[in-house]
């Protein structure tokens, strides 16, 4: 189980790192959609469109997409981790183990 979970977290960094420099910067069917009705006319910006990881980039720049993937999954990854950890269930079992 352990190796699964390590390679999950390699191939996740892996496609974060790499392959979010092929993306596409055009925009979406959802936000072509919006602007062809006029719906994005009303549209306002976001409070956190200055922040750091705005726009999928570390401060605006598109060099570096890939870091900002990494940096996602990093985060997604650990507090996934301590999430898991804090709600395991403990038996008399898993109390050995620890050990």
């Amino acid at each position: 189980m352990k190796k699964f979970f390590i390679g999950f977290a390699f191939v996740s960094l892996l496609i974060a790192g790499v392959l979010s420099y092929f993306a596409s910067g055009d925009p979406d069917g959802l936000d072509k959609t919006v602007e062809d009705t006029g719906i994005a006319a009303h549209a306002q910006e976001h409070p956190l469109a200055g922040s750091a990881f705005a726009d999928y980039a570390l401060g605006g720049d598109d060099k570096f997409t890939g870091l900002a993937g990494v940096l996602g999954v990093v985060v997604v990854l650990a507090l996934s981790f301590g999430l898991f950890w804090v709600l395991r269930k403990k038996t008399p079992q898993n109390d050995l183990a620890d050990r």
